[in-house]
């Protein structure tokens, strides 16, 4: 089974292919460049140079959200017309989840975070042991304060992962004796983990058509959030 899985959920981009369980080939960038701009000549080398046709993939695999709105829907919308025209099944992957299934021989518990900005965080916990990757919270979108009342229960290593991850580290230093930092090279989203996760999620029939797949956001767009604000504003006002 071959599992071509894309990541662009935030300021890095990542295509990665698995076959049959085992990294064939991924790309990792952390240039700032527009993902429109890199993304398919990304895939394109990564099919080029595993000397794969895109006929002979099996899955389609996207980290779905949370993340970067546009970042998001770029992903979304290469794996849905990549996917299409073959009549293949996706996967729409938790980008927090993906996270953790970079470091799944870890133990301890795998703290995902993400800077949602406005002084938020997208955040969801798991825990990782034996080469296991077991859910603790949702995916969820909270303070980086709300998040530090929540990992004061726990007794367990914490890695914090993510584009937050330093973030939080920082704010937790002397407050929590339990959390680490993990090293920059496993720290943010990559394909492979997006891989690994839709393997599993193949397993448990958690696949879905490329007319399912949609972005999954935690909260509206800026744009939305604004207008939103201003109705209440000028309701309040009547």
């Amino acid at each position: 089974m071959k599992i071509l899985a894309l990541d662009t959920s935030a300021s890095p981009v990542s295509a990665a292919l698995l076959s049959d369980g085992e990294l064939a080939g991924e790309f990792f960038l952390n240039i700032k460049t527009t993902h429109s701009q890199t993304l398919m000549p990304i895939v394109d080398t990564l099919l080029k140079t595993t000397d794969t046709n895109i006929d002979d993939v099996d899955i389609f695999a996207v980290n779905a959200g949370p993340g970067s709105f546009t970042g998001v829907r770029i992903g979304v919308s290469t794996i849905k017309g990549l996917s299409m025209p073959l009549d293949k099944p996706c996967a729409s992957v938790s980008t927090l989840e993906s996270m953790a299934y970079n470091m799944p021989y870890f133990h301890g518990i795998a703290c995902c975070v993400m800077d949602a900005r406005c002084s938020q965080i997208y955040n969801a916990l798991f825990m990782l042991g034996k080469g296991n990757v077991e859910r603790i919270t949702a995916d969820r979108a909270l303070s980086i304060n709300e998040l530090l009342s929540d990992l004061e229960y726990y007794d367990d290593d914490i890695y914090l992962v993510g584009d937050g991850a330093s973030i939080c580290y920082n704010a937790y230093s002397g407050k929590l004796d339990n959390i680490i930092l993990v090293p920059e090279n496993i720290r943010y989203q990559r394909a492979y983990g997006t891989a690994k996760a839709a393997e599993r999620l193949a397993c448990h029939n958690g696949l879905c058509t490329s007319a399912a797949l949609q972005p999954l956001y935690l909260r509206l767009p800026q744009a939305e959030r604004e207008l939103k604000a201003k109705l209440a504003q000028q309701k309040s006002n009547w």
